[in-house]
Parts: structure tokens; sequence; C-alpha cells
């Protein structure tokens, strides 16, 4: 391959490594096991009595490409029971009967918060069902967090399961020295199924909680105060943020595209193809092309010009290394300078940045920046 590739799997040595015709690794394994435990005595049993049919297990990408693994488990006899039964190993990074390590799951996991599961699919080649049964594996059990020693930032993040269906899960996570692990998952967005997780968690664990990331749910809000008290911080997400004023935005953009199907020319109509997109582009990302659907689709609409304006400014906001202070100064110019433009698409968000105002603000302060712009 031309470099070391340290799996961090313990338990297996890398024999060979190969590209499929995606240019994916496929990478064989050998067992340096030299013992299992019984299925069914529960015994410790070393009688080597052949090789499984090889089976290929999902792991880490590496170099923006997916990574198999493919291994021949041993099977060992258990020569103390009465029907001397066989039983093939397992893996320490790999659950039971799983075509995906550990490692894996918790990276899709990861890559779900502050995302959708279609767009994890699809960035991962994966189907609803197989990410949704990593979700439910994830599911809290006896005693979740007895191997952690500290939390930092604790993150609720909630997952819809379904489009147009109110069907969540919570990913919960922690934030220590940037980087992040996936704790677990809560099987709905209930204040009650937050609280009762939140009550679990040990008040020499509860010091360590330095903020807590999360949506504008009240019900997450409620249950992170009555369970970790007043003063333990609260961040409202960047990402939630930006979702919220974002489709402000757009709501005015698709509003606009309607009025001018109905009124232009179908030739002057069709200079406006490709606008959605265009539109929801950040504009560092922006072509030529895009550039002049968006200046045609202005002349047009002077609202949703302005709507374009004060939604990257808002975002240009989140983006300056503002003290807490200095951050609601700007959100309260920003919302007098909706008001001055008569615009109503902002509605909604400005009844959101006002009732939040503080939340949102604590993104500003030292450590706290989590999340991104949707």
């Amino acid at each position: 391959m031309g470099f070391d590739l340290d799996l961090e799997l313990p338990d297996v040595d890398v024999l060979r490594v190969d590209r499929d015709a995606k240019g994916d690794y496929l990478i064989e394994l050998h067992s340096t096991k030299d013992k299992g435990i019984c299925r069914q005595c529960g015994r410790e049993i070393r009688h080597f009595k052949g090789y499984d049919e090889w089976i290929q297990i999902r792991h880490l990408p590496v170099l923006g490409r997916a990574v198999y693994l493919r291994i021949r488990p041993r099977r060992y006899q258990c020569l103390e029971c009465e029907n001397e039964p066989t039983t093939s190993e397992e893996f320490s990074w790999r659950s039971p009967r799983k075509s995906y390590t550990k490692a894996y799951q918790d990276h899709v996991l990861r890559s779900l918060m502050n995302s959708t599961i279609d767009d994890v699919c699809l960035k991962e080649g994966l189907g609803e069902k197989h990410v949704e049964s990593m979700l439910s594996q994830s599911f809290f059990g006896k005693d979740p967090l007895k191997h952690i020693q500290s939390i930092g930032t604790l993150g609720l993040d909630e997952i819809a399961l379904k489009k147009g269906h109110q069907n969540f899960v919570v990913i919960v996570s922690s934030r220590v020295n940037d980087r992040t692990r996936v704790l677990g998952v809560l099987k709905d967005r209930k204040k009650a199924t937050v609280l009762d997780f939140l009550k679990e968690i040990s008040s020499e664990l509860r010091a360590t909680i330095k903020n807590v990331c999360t949506d504008m749910y009240e019900g997450y809000l409620n249950a992170v105060k009555e369970a970790l008290g007043e003063q333990v911080e609260i961040v409202i997400d960047r990402f939630h943020v930006a979702q919220t004023y974002r489709k402000s935005a757009d709501a005015l953009r698709k509003q606009e595209q309607k009025r001018l199907k109905k009124e232009l020319p179908e030739a002057e109509y069709q200079k406006l193809k490709g606008l959605i997109w265009a539109f929801r582009k950040h504009p560092e990302d922006l072509i030529e092309k895009d550039r002049q659907i968006l200046e045609k689709a202005f002349t047009h609409s002077p609202d949703l010009k302005k709507a374009y304006e004060h939604r990257n400014t808002m975002t240009e906001i989140f983006d300056m290394p503002l003290s807490k202070t200095e951050a609601i100064e700007r959100f309260q110019n920003w919302q007098e300078s909706v008001k001055q433009t008569g615009l109503t698409c902002f509605d909604g968000f400005l009844k959101t940045l006002n009732t939040f105002q503080s939340q949102i603000a604590n993104f500003f302060n030292e450590g706290s920046k989590v999340g991104k712009d949707g």
C-alpha cells in the first residue's frame, strides 16, 4: 500500500491489503488468539477444531475509502461438556454476528450528530435499516456510564427515524478536548426518558460536566435544569439555530419561486433553474452560474435578496470570535435590521432568538463552540 496501516484491533494480524474495483480497501486478517469461550458451559477452551467460513466486516474508512475486513474465525471444542460442542471465537472489537466493527458503529453514530439518517446512509452507502439497527443496538442499558471518567460537554442530539413522523431517538455524546465520544442512544425524546438518563449520572461524574449542548426543545432544557441544576450552562447547538433561520429564508425562496412561475414568461422563468441549490449554498461555494441565477432572481425579487443577505449575516456572526455580550449585541442589531426590511419570513426565528437568546449566545463562551452551520 505504501504506508503502514494500524487498525487498532487487538488479537489479529494483517496478512494482506487489496483494493476492489471501486477503490475500497479489503484487508485480510489472521487471528492471534489461542482460546475461546464455550457457548454452552462458559469455560475457557483451547482445543482447536478448524475454521469457520470467511466473513466480511465493515471498519473505519481510510483516506475517504470504505474498509472491509476479511477473517476466518477459529473454532474451539469443549471437551468438558457432554456433547463436546464447538464454538467460534469472538473478538472484542466486534459485537456478535454484526457485519461491522464497534469502531465503525461509533463512527456512524457520530456522523448522525447534526445530520440526518438519509445523509449518513448516502455518505456511507448504508441502508436505513442498517443505521437504525446500529441506533437500537446502542440503547442505554444498566449502568450506562460505568466506564466513563469525564464528560466535558454533554450533547443531546435528536435523530428522526422517519421523515414526516414524530419518531425520534436521542444520541448522547461527550466531548473532552475536542474528542467526541458517543455514550449511547435514548429510545425517544420524551422529557421523562432524558431525565431518567441524567439522574443516572453519579455526583462525581456530574462534577466533570462543563456544559450541555442541545437543541431548543423545552423537554431537554427542563430535564437538564431539573437533574443537573440551574448552574449548569446550556448551549443551544449552532446547527439547530442555523436550521431555523435557514429554513426561514428558504420558505421565502419557495414562496417567491411559486409567484415568479405564475408571473414570468416561461423562457424567463427557466433562467432561474437551479435557484434552490444556488440559494442554499454558502457564498464562498458559489460558481459563476450560481451567481448569475441569484442575480436574476434578486432582480425579480428584492425581498429574496434581503432574506439571503440577512441569512448570511447571521452565519457570519457565528463565525466571529465574539464574547457572549458582543454576540447578544450583534443579535439585537440583526433583529432591528430585519424589522426595518419589512420581511416577515424571519418572524418565527425572531421569537426563537428572543426566547433562547442567552443559551444561544452561550455558544460564544470560551470552549463552548460546539456544532456547525447547517
